[in-house]
């Protein structure tokens, strides 16, 4: 990986994302995330993990409305009403985090960015662990949250000078 490191840092656009999502586990998904973004063709490391960090905080907000939605259900038992509420606070830090972690990326701080980032998918998870079962609304967009996040992660890793 680091001799792939080197060579990512000195190209950009389109051929740096197929580079960045070649290292990425949900390539096809890497590649329509990071082009989706009018900046892409000129944009560096730092600008597709920013990238794949907002498109990550769209995420989240939409899980926080479904979230917010599904409170509302009077048919809802209070258990369930219970983790969703839990599960809307948990994404707020989530959206709080992938935040910090932005700015912590244009302010150079890569390691910063690491904790935040690992911060927003522990949140996210808790969120899961709120709500029973796996195949709602809410779980469906939270692993598309964490797969978002794992491509800012990798995208990350590839920041030169980060040691892990």
């Amino acid at each position: 990986m680091a001799h792939q490191t080197v060579a990512i840092n000195f190209i950009k656009g389109k051929n740096l994302i197929n580079n960045v999502c070649n290292l990425s586990p949900t390539r096809n998904l890497c590649v329509q995330v990071l082009s989706s973004d009018e900046s892409s063709p000129n944009a560096d490391l730092r600008d597709l993990a920013v990238i794949a960090l907002r498109v990550a905080a769209s995420n989240a907000s939409s899980i926080l409305t479904d979230a917010k939605m599904l409170i509302d259900d009077a048919n809802l038992n209070p258990e369930v009403q219970q983790g969703l509420s839990d599960c809307k606070e948990n994404i707020l830090d989530a959206e709080d985090q992938l935040e910090d972690t932005i700015a912590a990326l244009l302010e150079d701080d890569d390691t910063q960015a690491q904790k935040w980032l690992k911060a927003a998918l522990a949140a996210i998870t808790t969120c899961d662990a709120s709500i029973p079962g796996d195949d709602d609304v809410l779980s469906v967009k939270s692993a598309q949250f964490r797969q978002l996040c794992n491509i800012a992660i990798v995208i990350t890793k590839a920041l030169p000078n980060l040691k892990f």
